[in-house]
């Protein structure tokens, strides 16, 4: 029997953003997964190898290469491949596009944490960052938010300006600070070491998604917005001791690991207390979630 090798566009025709926050919300009503991180850096160049098993789901293999350096090749800085294995005999079930995965999983990921935290009546998103991943928030949010209007900012104007073309009620923004105090919804998907969000531009009632850090020396948020806001991570496991997030001021003592609320595996404490409090929510895109979303292309590819 072949195994199937599934495109970018065949699995992006079988797919809605919605279905597929409900399948990661379901994912983790299963045992908890067993993950395997192993993170090689070479300068600003980094190697992800992420591993998954959910008993029920099967294991997943993930491998990303990030050369930030490849855009002035005019190359993806992200590349890598995605392997979907049986959970009853551990054979190769599948070969999915890594890019593909990534997209889904990555917005979604933003997008099921929102839905849960974000104010029902959020109307003004702000996405910062106009880069491959800022274009899938764009779509992730717009279909969980129908009707809201999108800011973008951007270091580039250009960028930011272009993207923004692409989409209706979506327009360029130049001044960061002013956009924040804007929104309702701040979305942040850079590649910055140094945080460019801070707290004190926040105002009550925000919901700020994190998504940009992957590394322990990287961070998109001050201490300060940290601080203000009541704090969620997609996984303990791969967030608290691995990104620069939360890693750099748990070891500073501006925050305890009893200030991060609940991930994942506590879904029902996902909720907002209040139409003032600010929500945080720290995307650090585990390996058991390109698993979660890598099944879910197989099946929707399948069935479609």
């Amino acid at each position: 029997m072949s195994v199937p090798v599934i495109s970018f566009e065949a699995g992006e025709a079988a797919l809605d953003w919605l279905s597929l926050t409900e399948t990661l919300a379901a994912g983790h009503r299963l045992p908890r997964a067993e993950i395997g991180d192993t993170f090689l850096y070479r300068g600003e160049d980094t190697l992800l190898s992420r591993s998954a098993w959910i008993d029920g789901l099967g294991i997943a293999v993930k491998s990303a290469t990030i050369f930030p350096d490849n855009r002035a090749r005019d190359l993806p800085a992200v590349n890598g491949g995605v392997s979907l294995y049986s959970d009853t005999d551990g054979r190769l079930e599948a070969i999915v596009d890594f890019h593909l995965v990534t997209k889904w999983k990555t917005a979604g990921d933003s997008l099921l944490a929102a839905r849960r935290l974000a104010r029902a009546d959020s109307r003004k998103v702000l996405i910062v960052g106009a880069g491959t991943v800022a274009r899938s928030l764009r779509a992730a949010y717009g279909a969980g938010f129908p009707g809201a209007e999108f800011m973008i900012w951007n270091r580039s104007n250009a960028a930011a300006a272009a993207l923004a073309a692409e989409f209706p009620d979506t327009r360029m923004v130049t001044d960061l600070a002013e956009a924040v105090a804007e929104a309702d919804i701040v979305t942040s998907a850079t590649m910055a070491q140094a945080p460019v969000i801070r707290g004190e531009w926040l105002r009550p009632g925000t919901h700020l998604d994190l998504i940009g850090a992957y590394r322990p020396d990287m961070r998109e948020a001050d201490d300060r917005a940290l601080t203000r806001a009541r704090i969620f991570v997609d996984s303990r496991d791969t967030v608290l001791d691995h990104i620069g997030e939360l890693k750099t001021p748990l070891a500073e003592g501006v925050i305890a690991r009893e200030d991060v609320v609940a991930d994942y595996y506590d879904l029902a404490a996902f909720e907002r207390r209040s139409d003032e409090e600010i929500t945080l929510f720290k995307n650090g895109g585990g390996a058991h979630l390109d698993l979660m979303t890598a099944r879910h292309v197989l099946d929707r590819w399948s069935a479609a």
